[in-house]
């Protein structure tokens, strides 16, 4: 296919060359193309940087997916399960990954950068799943007047794993593995029943009297 085309030159344009190329006319004549045929399938190179994000993500829950044991997780399994299998995606694509992070990833964590709004899109879907399922199963506590928020909550989570992703100089990115396993282990534990939820049904249960 011509976008699978295009899309893999750009690719390998920007690891070569270290930025994306100054025009779709450089990139095109190197394909022979013209520069209709790309406009065909990307408004700009811009979008074909989403679509690759959004690829890492989409890839990653279909492997994490297909693991026999996958069925038996929980949702906080589930979602670091995803996280794990991201993170090697990433590794083997690490030039570029770490290149578009770098160069996407703002200054203020809470800002999402526009390279990830496909990503973020199928992530905030997938998350939502997951707590649903969560709340079915008891492992997510049911709050009604917060938990439509909890994607957008999650979202800020996964801000914070590529950003560290992006920074972490250790070998084979251990410290990364680590920070997903503690920021996922904290995000369950705000979200699933705890102290507050106990003393919420105790309260209800003496106004009931």
């Amino acid at each position: 296919m011509e976008k699978d085309r295009i899309k893999q030159a750009y690719l390998d344009f920007v690891l070569n060359e270290g930025h994306p190329p100054q025009s779709v006319f450089k990139l095109t004549q190197q394909l022979g193309l013209s520069e209709s045929e790309f406009y065909q399938s990307y408004p700009n190179f811009e979008a074909i940087d989403r679509e690759i994000w959004a690829d890492f993500g989409r890839q990653a829950r279909e492997t994490a997916a297909a693991e026999p044991v996958w069925e038996g997780y929980g949702s906080r399994e589930k979602l670091l399960a995803f996280y794990y299998t991201l993170l090697e995606i990433l590794k083997s694509n690490r030039s570029y990954a770490l290149m578009s992070l770098r160069r996407s990833l703002h200054r203020i964590p809470a800002l999402s950068p526009r390279v990830l709004d496909d990503f973020r899109q199928d992530f905030e879907y997938f998350v939502s799943d997951l707590l649903s399922a969560g709340r079915v199963t008891g492992e997510i506590a049911n709050r009604p007047l917060v938990q439509d928020g909890y994607p957008r909550f999650f979202w800020q989570q996964a801000l914070f794993v590529l950003g560290y992703f992006a920074k972490d100089d250790t070998v084979n990115f251990e410290r990364t593995d680590a920070a997903v396993e503690k920021a996922v282990t904290l995000s369950f534990d705000l979200v699933g029943r705890n102290t507050i939820d106990s003393a919420v049904d105790f309260v209800r249960f003496l106004v009931r009297k």
